[in-house]
Order: structure tokens, then C-alpha cells, then sequence
């Protein structure tokens, strides 16, 4: 090694006991769920074979629970057997086992030969059919081992790695600096993934001596981006937005990942700002004591929207550190009715056309026809900031119905102004409120009241909608959690539809 391993990044601890976990919010028992058994579904089981906790939040604590565990699947999962074995958490368990051997120091003959075996396993499983995400960690993983071990078949992994992420990188990160797939949560996976290399390669080997590594962009200028792509799709108490498949405590936190950076002896970033991340999509608008995150961007690359929702035009509102308008979230991924309501436009904040989604989204992790924005216009000034965007994912339908948005914010009120052109039957805005949030409507259905959990108020009115009304909806800030909320629906009267919201901005006293 050229010099010292930096600690990674720390997510929660998912052991509670030796051999006891919570994944997805779901307690299992070793004992009594094994490895591989029926009584947990398949995302809970790959979090299993990850092996998260031996990087994860005072890992040191329970280093004899962590040895015993890896004894344990070396002992039950012989080679290409079982969840375990699938490419994707083989990848991610290889990385977690080469961090915790360089931070704690493991070197035992039994867990050296099975990990070599894994690598060896994974080099002719790469996930080509896949790409994305999964063709990603493939190649980190070869990269970490082909660093780790030495010798020609090392060199080969490194070879192998480094020459997908030479594609990859430019690929799936965009010049704005975020992830292709558009999910807060998936970029927040992505920049930790590029911090672990950038990582390595401090603790390796210069340039000389991995010439494999020659043209792969792992340099400070790319993380820098990345960093402030993650802080500008952040609320301000520092929870991601929840835009396609996003939930918390899958990635590390943006605290953990900011303090990873600062060990690395990375730049600090400047706070979040107004900002149009034009290649992504997304928008950010910031005024006072308020911040908009504004969805204009495409589901995700054409070639692979497995974690899109039919979510444009949507947006997400807070006040000082409080949560205001938001959408539903991800608390599942197996197949069924609840997968398609949280991916549905119906469970985001916009407009539903004709009780169809914006993008058709089926199965777990497909779509078919989906919505492309068009003319976005952003005005970033200093008292009145400006977004508009209108999409197409409507024109499949009968009446080729066409919406756009736009939204207004000053320091003490938000605009949200819908319109759509061409011909539909019935037409709906939803405005889904944090569970923190109580929502009235006054006797005309026109006016009401959001009272916020600090005690303040926030006022709206609506003009072209028949009376609102309020509907009991769920969130799902993380998997395994569905939280009851309200949506405030506003059925439109006419082919316009309005709704402002008003605040006291005590940043202008």
C-alpha cells in the first residue's frame, strides 16, 4: 500500500444481536430465517448478504458478532448457491469485506480464500445484461479486489474493472454531477461509490504503478460535483427529496458522506443554492426561510427506468427546517398493487389526467410510454424565483393533452399555476402534506389553512378548481414505513388551475 486506509463512510448498525438484524425495518434471526429460507422476501435477503455492518456505525464493537457471521456464510453458502451468489450482492459484499479487513486488520487464511473465490466468481458474472447500478458495483468490486490481492489474476480484475468504469463513469455520471437514474438516493449510493475508489487509490497505488486506472475519471473535480448535486436535492434538515425510488437509510446519510469527504482531505462545498441542474432535470428554487425542489426531468436513461415513477412536474416544499408538501416515497420494491400506487402520479405532487399515470409504469421496474419534459425555463433572481416546464406524457392518450407548470416563490408565498392544452375529461392536482402537517378547508372549498408542526400557519387559496377537498393518503420516508398523511385534491373546473400558499417570513424581519 502506497498509504493509509481513510474510514468510510458509516451507515446505522443493522445487527442488534450476534446473529439478529433489522433490514428494511423487518427484524430476522439467523437461527431461525438462515441464510437463504422463505420467511423473508428477496430485497430483505440481499441486504443479508451485504454484510453492511461490518463498515456500519461502531463496528468496532461488535468486531467478534461480525467474525462469527462471516464464519457463517463461508460455512452455509457453498459456491453459487442462493441469494447470496447473484452478482449484485456478491459485488457489494466483496467491497464490504476488503474495507473491514483493511480497517480492522483481518487476514485469516478461511476468509481470505473465500472472498479470492467470490472475485473469481464474479468476474465471469458481470451484470452486462443489467448495466447501471449493478454493472457499477460489478466493476468497483474487481477494482477493490484486483487492489487487494496481488498477482496476474489480480491484475486481470483490475483490467476488467477499471475498463467498465472508463465507460461507465462519463456514462452514469452526468455533466451537472448527478447519477442517470435521477434518484436522490441512487446518486447518494453512486457518490459514496466514487469516494470508495477515490479512496483506494490514495491507499494503493499512484498512476505507475495501476496503469489500468489511466483515463478513469476518479478526480476531485467529478466528487465536487456530486457533492453539490446531493446537497441541492436535499430539504434543509438535510433529508433527501423523495423523487423515483428514494428512501432513507439505504445510502449513507449526507452528514456521514460530507464527513467521509472532509476525512479524504476533499474541499468543503459551498451550502445549497437556487440552481438548475439542467442535465438531470432538476430544479431548486430557494427564497428565505423556503426551498422547492421541482421535478423536470426525464424518468431516467431510456435504456433502463427501473426505479423511475411517473413523478413529472412534481414538487416538494419546506419551511425553515420543516417538511411542507412532499411526495409518497418507497417503502417496497416486490411486484404488486402497493409498488404501482407509490410509483402512480397519483401518489406525487402534480396534476392527474384522465386517472392515468404520466409515464405508464408496470411490474416492479418497467415503463413503457413515459412522459418527456420540454420548454423548462428557469429565472433565478434575487426576490422572485422563476421555473416552468410542461410534459408530453399525456399526448398517448385520446384528447393528446399536453400539462405545464409553473411555479413562483418569493420569500413569504409559493405560485403553482397549471395548464393544459388539448382535451381530457377530468382533470386533478394533488398536493400530498407531511404527516407532521394539518390540513383545513374552509366552508367555500376555496381557502384553508396548513398548520405546521412549529406552531406556524400556512395559508392557501385556489382559483380554477371545483371545492377542494382532503383525502387520507400514507408516506413512506423509508422501506417497511407507511405513515398516514392527507392530500389535498383540487378537481379542476376549467383548463387552468391555480393554488398559492402564504407564509410569515420571519427572515425578512
Amino acid at each position: 500500500m502506497a498509504g493509509d486506509w481513510t474510514t468510510p463512510a458509516r451507515r446505522q448498525p443493522s445487527m442488534t444481536q450476534a446473529g439478529r438484524f433489522i433490514f428494511l425495518n423487518r427484524a430476522g434471526d439467523l437461527d431461525r430465517d438462515g441464510w437463504d429460507g422463505p420467511g423473508q422476501e428477496k430485497l430483505w435477503r440481499y441486504n443479508q448478504h451485504y454484510f453492511d455492518d461490518l463498515n456500519a456505525l461502531e463496528s468496532v464493537s461488535r468486531l467478534d458478532w461480525h467474525r462469527q457471521l462471516v464464519a457463517s456464510w463461508v460455512a452455509q453458502n457453498p459456491p453459487g448457491t442462493g441469494t447470496g451468489w447473484e452478482s449484485y450482492p456478491t459485488s457489494l459484499r466483496i467491497v464490504n469485506w476488503i474495507k473491514w479487513s483493511l480497517e480492522q486488520g483481518v487476514t485469516e487464511p478461511s476468509f481470505l480464500d473465500s472472498l479470492f473465490l467470490q472475485v473469481r466468481w464474479l468476474a465471469r458474472r458481470l451484470e452486462t445484461h443489467l448495466l447501471g447500478n449493478h454493472l457499477f458495483v460489478n466493476a468497483k468490486a474487481l477494482v477493490f479486489a484486483g487492489a487487494y490481492f496481488s498477482g496476474d489474476e489480480a491484475a486481470s480484475w483490475r483490467r476488467i474493472g477499471f475498463g467498465i468504469l472508463r465507460r461507465e463513469i462519463p456514462e452514469q455520471i452526468l455533466p451537472d454531477g448527478g447519477q442517470f437514474e435521477r434518484s436522490p438516493m441512487y446518486h447518494a449510493l453512486a457518490y459514496e461509490d466514487m469516494l470508495d475508489l477515490y479512496n483506494l487509490r490514495r491507499c494503493f497505488a499512484p498512476d505507475a504503478i495501476w496503469p489500468e486506472s489511466a483515463g478513469c475519471d476518479l478526480g476531485q473535480e467529478t466528487l465536487a460535483r456530486m457533492r453539490t448535486w446531493l446537497h441541492t436535492m436535499c430539504h434543509p434538515n438535510g433529508e433527501l427529496a423523495l423523487f423515483n425510488d428514494t428512501a432513507a437509510d439505504v445510502a449513507p446519510s449526507v452528514q456521514e458522506l460530507d464527513a467521509y469527504a472532509q476525512r479524504l482531505g476533499l474541499p468543503p462545498s459551498a451550502g445549497p443554492q437556487a440552481m438548475h441542474l439542467a442535465h438531470s432535470g432538476y430544479i431548486r428554487l430557494q427564497q428565505g426561510e423556503a426551498i422547492v425542489l421541482f421535478d423536470a426531468a426525464p424518468v431516467g436513461p431510456d435504456y433502463l427506468p427501473a426505479h423511475a415513477h411517473a413523478d413529472t412536474l412534481s414538487l416538494e416544499l419546506s419551511l425553515r427546517l420543516t417538511r411542507v408538501i412532499v411526495n409518497s416515497g418507497t417503502s417496497v420494491y416486490a411486484e404488486g398493487s402497493e409498488r404501482s400506487r407509490q410509483r402512480s402520479t397519483a401518489a406525487h405532487s402534480t396534476v392527474v389526467i384522465d386517472q392515468q399515470d404520466s409515464s405508464e409504469v408496470w411490474g416492479s421496474f418497467r415503463v413503457a410510454r413515459r412522459a418527456r419534459p420540454h420548454d423548462v425555463h428557469v429565472e433565478l433572481e434575487r426576490d422572485r424565483q422563476h421555473a416552468f416546464a410542461r410534459h408530453d406524457g399525456y399526448c398517448r392518450l385520446p384528447g393528446r393533452a399536453t400539462h405545464a407548470r409553473s411555479l413562483t416563490l418569493v420569500r413569504n408565498g409559493l405560485l403553482v399555476e397549471d395548464a393544459i392544452e388539448g382535451n381530457f375529461d377530468h382533470a386533478q392536482s394533488r398536493f400530498h402534506f407531511h404527516p407532521g402537517v394539518l390540513v383545513e378547508v374552509d366552508a367555500g372549498g376555496q381557502r384553508g389553512a396548513c398548520h405546521l408542526p412549529d406552531g406556524s400557519a400556512v395559508t392557501w387559496h385556489a382559483e380554477g378548481s371545483r371545492p377542494a377537498r382532503v383525502e387520507a393518503s400514507t408516506w413512506h420516508p423509508a422501506f417497511g414505513v407507511s405513515v398516514t398523511n392527507c392530500c389535498l385534491v383540487l378537481d379542476w373546473a376549467t383548463r387552468q388551475c391555480a393554488f398559492q400558499l402564504h407564509w410569515n417570513d420571519a427572515s425578512a424581519d
